[in-house]
This record gives C-alpha cells, sequence and structure tokens, in this order.
C-alpha cells in the first residue's frame, strides 16, 4: 500500500468508532432500498443506525488545525460550517474554513497545488476540475478508504457520482458533497389552468414560456415572464447553452461525448446542432427578464421562487428552496422534469440533423432523445496529498461525516445549503424530505425528475480536462455573451469557438487532452483500431 494511504488502514478501526458514536442517535431509520434502474449495484439493506460495529467515544483530534478552501456561495460553505462546528465540538480538532468567488475558486486551487508551501488540507470544488488536480499529484487517492469506511456507505452512493463524478482513471480522488445535474422546474398550478403538460423538449420549452411572457404569475400586479434562465458571463451561462445542445449532440451513452470526438479530439461545435442551439438559447431570452443576460443563478432562483417565472432551468436548489415559509410564493406549486430532449440529433458522419431512430437514439423516448446534462457535475471535497498523515487522517474523518446519510440526508433538504441528493437513500425515502415541508406530490415529482435523469444511460458528463475551465468559461461564456448582445453572427460564434477551442487543445498537447477525455468518460487512454462509438 502506498505510504500515504498508511494512516487510514491503521486509523480506520477508530474511525469506524468514531463516525458511529457520531451517528448512532441521528441517523433515522432507513429501510432496504428497492432496486431501480439507477440501482445497477445492490447496496445492502439499510437498518437503525447501520453502524456494523460497537460504540465508542469520538477519536479524539485535538491540536490538530485543518485549513478547508471553498466557493465563497452562502449556500455552500454554510453546510461546511454547521458540520465543522459539530466535528470540533466531537474531537477538538480546529476547522479554519476560507472562500473564493467561483470564478477564482479553480485557479486558487491549481496555485495551492504548485505551491512549494500548501495552504489548505481540504478543498472543496466541483468534480468537473478533479483531473487538474490529479495530473499534478495534488490530491490524495481515497479509493480504498471509501471502499473499506462502512459509515460512509459507498453502495448507497448514485454510481453515477461514485463511478464518474469523483473518480478519474478508475480512481477515486475525492469524498462527493453534492449532486448536480440541470433540470427544468415549472409552475404545477399554471401548467394545469392551462391544460398543458411540462416540457418534453426544447421546443415545447419555448412554447410554453411564449405563452405565459408578460402575464401577471404572482398577482402582484406586475407583468412576469414565461422562463428565466441565468446568463450572467462566467457564472453558469455555458452550462444553461448547453443543457439545450445535449440532446442533439450526445446519443449513443455517456461514453460517447458531447463535447469533442473521442478519437481526434476535434470539438463538436461547427454543425447544425450547435446553431439550432444558438437559436433557442436566444429565442428563451424572448421570454425572459429584461436583464437576464445579467443574472447570476442566484437571482434566477429568487424570481423563480417569488412567483414571476412559469418556467426556469436550474440544478436541484429550487426544489428545497420553494419550501422557504418567508421567501416562497410558490409552495407546493412547483414540479420538476427531465431536461427536454429532441426530436432530431447530430449525425455525426454526415454533420446534418436528422430525426431520431433505433440505431441513432438507442435511449430515446418516444421518438425523443433525452441527455440530462451532469453541468459541473456536482460539488465534492478532496485532501492535500503534501499534508502530514495526521491532518489526512482528520481531513477524511470529517469528510466522511460530512456525507454520511445521518448528516447529508438532512443536508439536501434544506436549500440553504446549496446541496443536492446524491444517495440512492435519498431517492428512495421521502420522510426527511416531508419533514423538511415537501409534499407527497411535489416530493413524487422532484425525485421523480432526479431518479429518472439519473437512470439515463445517456447522461452527459461534464467537460473534464485540464483546463476546462478555459474552454467552457473564458472562450466558450465570452463568445455566448458577444451572440446574445449581437457583436457575433451564428456562424462566427461557432468559428471562434472551434478554432478557440482547437488552439487551447494545440497548447496542451492534443495528445494529453484527448488521454484526459477518454479517462473522464471510461474509456481506455487510447482509442482502439476497432473502437466503436456505441458503449
Amino acid at each position: 500500500m502506498p505510504k500515504s494511504c498508511r494512516w487510514l488502514q491503521a486509523s480506520l478501526a477508530a474511525l469506524l468508532l468514531f463516525t458511529a458514536a457520531c451517528s448512532a442517535d441521528r441517523n433515522p431509520k432507513i429501510s432496504e432500498l428497492s432496486r431501480s434502474s439507477i440501482d445497477t449495484e445492490r447496496p445492502r439493506a439499510l437498518g437503525e443506525g447501520s453502524t456494523e460495529g460497537p460504540q465508542n467515544l469520538p477519536r479524539d483530534f485535538s491540536g490538530i488545525n485543518l485549513r478547508l478552501l471553498t466557493m465563497d456561495s452562502p449556500q455552500i460553505q454554510s453546510a461546511f460550517r454547521q458540520r465543522a462546528q459539530e466535528f470540533e465540538a466531537m474531537t477538538g480538532v480546529q476547522i479554519e474554513i476560507q472562500t473564493l468567488p467561483f470564478s477564482q475558486l479553480h485557479d486558487g486551487i491549481l496555485a495551492d497545488a504548485q505551491s512549494l508551501e500548501p495552504a489548505y488540507d481540504i478543498v472543496s470544488f466541483v468534480s468537473q476540475w478533479l483531473p487538474d488536480y490529479v495530473d499534478v499529484g495534488y490530491l490524495l487517492d481515497l479509493s480504498e478508504p471509501l471502499q473499506r469506511d462502512r459509515n460512509i456507505r459507498w453502495n448507497d452512493i448514485v454510481p453515477f457520482y461514485r463511478n464518474f463524478a469523483v473518480a478519474y482513471g478508475g480512481r477515486a480522488y475525492a469524498v462527493p458533497m453534492d449532486g448536480d445535474f440541470l433540470m427544468v422546474f415549472y409552475r404545477t398550478d399554471l401548467l394545469e389552468q392551462a391544460g398543458l403538460e411540462p416540457p418534453a423538449t426544447w421546443d415545447d420549452y419555448l412554447a410554453i414560456a411564449r405563452r405565459f411572457q408578460n402575464q401577471d404569475l404572482n398577482a402582484d400586479g406586475t407583468l412576469d415572464y414565461g422562463s428565466c434562465i441565468a446568463k450572467k458571463p462566467s457564472m453558469s451561462s455555458f452550462w444553461m447553452f448547453w443543457a439545450m445542445a445535449s440532446p442533439m449532440l450526445q446519443t449513443l451513452g455517456t461514453r460517447q461525448g458531447a463535447f469533442l470526438d473521442v478519437e481526434t479530439l476535434e470539438p463538436l461545435v461547427r454543425n447544425p446542432a450547435m446553431a439550432k442551439a444558438l437559436e433557442m438559447y436566444r429565442a428563451s431570452g424572448d421570454y425572459g427578464p429584461p436583464d437576464e443576460m445579467t443574472l447570476a443563478v442566484n437571482e434566477t432562483r429568487s424570481r423563480f421562487i417569488a412567483g414571476r417565472c412559469a418556467l426556469t432551468l436550474d440544478w436541484g436548489d429550487p426544489g428545497t428552496l420553494a419550501l422557504d415559509p418567508v421567501r416562497s410564493q410558490v409552495r407546493d406549486r412547483v414540479g420538476a422534469v427531465i431536461m427536454p430532449g429532441s426530436r432530431d440529433v447530430l449525425d455525426r458522419f454526415t454533420r446534418k440533423l436528422v430525426p431520431c431512430d433505433k440505431i441513432r437514439c438507442p435511449y430515446a423516448i418516444d421518438g425523443i432523445n433525452y441527455a440530462p446534462y451532469a453541468a459541473s457535475g456536482g460539488w465534492t471535497a478532496g485532501i492535500n496529498a503534501a499534508v502530514d498523515e495526521a491532518h489526512q487522517a482528520a481531513a477524511y474523518a470529517f469528510l466522511s461525516y460530512v456525507s454520511q446519510p445521518a448528516q447529508s440526508n438532512r443536508d439536501v433538504t434544506l436549500g440553504s445549503t446549496g446541496f443536492n441528493p446524491y444517495r440512492l437513500s435519498q431517492l428512495h425515502e421521502r420522510g426527511p424530505w416531508l419533514e423538511a415541508g415537501m409534499g407527497q406530490e411535489m416530493a413524487s415529482k422532484y425525485l421523480g425528475a432526479i431518479e429518472i435523469s439519473l437512470s439515463s444511460k445517456n447522461i452527459v458528463l461534464d467537460l473534464r480536462i485540464p483546463q476546462a475551465q478555459r474552454y467552457q468559461q473564458e472562450v466558450l461564456d465570452q463568445i455566448l455573451a458577444k451572440f446574445l448582445a449581437g457583436t457575433l453572427t451564428q456562424e462566427e460564434a461557432l468559428d471562434q469557438l472551434y478554432d478557440g477551442w482547437e488552439a487551447l487543445t494545440h497548447e496542451a498537447d492534443r495528445t494529453v487532452q484527448r488521454r484526459a477525455y477518454r479517462l473522464s468518460l471510461g474509456l481506455s487512454p487510447e482509442p482502439k483500431s476497432s473502437e466503436s462509438e456505441v458503449p
């Protein structure tokens, strides 16, 4: 076993005793999970406590100071601060939480990785950035500790997050804290009154948005909006745009990829699918707030729960934020649905948009290709491999504590944390959601949409290669802003995107980038002569 993991082997028994003692009186009874399409590895039954060992006093980490870096958003850091206070009281460890704006977080962590004197023991980041930190040797390999840690209940983690989000090259380098992918949220009362079904395609989405634009949707005397989508540059605009492109670009499963050709690494951007996505992205603004191009996701969420938007595209947060007894005007009037799909998809050989059929779209439903987009991949946390073994042990114990069901099953039901469901038990057990104030019907719609999305064999894994943030935040995001502002034509936008991504690939080395892209998709590092695009 590598030296960097010996501390875990030596102290695992103590950690299990510690986590058993910490969770025994908090963990609600969890019945045996029913098998679902996303449960590809049958988890064991989880009974009361499920500590699987004798209870004992928490391990003493007195004298150890941990430094944790995360985003300055009140949502993400609030969960860490709450759990840090509890962990400090139980173990004697001291945890200092530092933050950076999202736009600076990636580079801030990378700078620490390249420093001769690292400043952090724990870093929290979106899983999309994992390859950058693994490739420079910054993150501790947690594969074996996670498998041996019975209290974290590794098989209860949804396979997508376990096998893709925290993994790279078949090894796990982070602990999952959150499950992220995009869905559409809608006002159930408005659609029911209008006799409309939730959108199945992006064309449906635009039609529904058009129907409710410039109506008073919350009875406050002010005209409201058919759709609210966060389009502020350098925040979430590029993710929202790719949600519209994904179902036209990826049809053959997650391993096909939706950004680059897995053999040549040519960008999948100069084609009619991307042209149509640009059209839809711009058209959605016709049914949104006039300042939509400057709105960050927290601002569109605020407008949605205030009852000012019929539809919104977002991660799972609106489902829990809608429960807020003070701010929400849409309590029990919110539905969720899998990200809309497309009846036409890109034929990668002819470079044309063609109708779905059983060969082109093997996972289509009623002729619609769905490709739910795991934008960012969810918040995770990793451990600095360069810190001493005592700090690594304390860091792992803390991350294990935060991610265990006793804590996470509560955190994902709170809009204040920014954490969304990522465990099988969180999808199947209604109790915590009902206790949080969610009605049965809303819980069924919300958790059902999440389960359907995660069960899709065509779910799109976000771009995970070195410098991915430059491809998306620096190149794609800026082009989108110029396109929406009218300073770039559609053709100019696609040409600049193609050339910009190709330049980054050339700068970073195509062979290196191709290897990383393939590993992130679960493919062999190099293409095989007989390899097919079909997963």
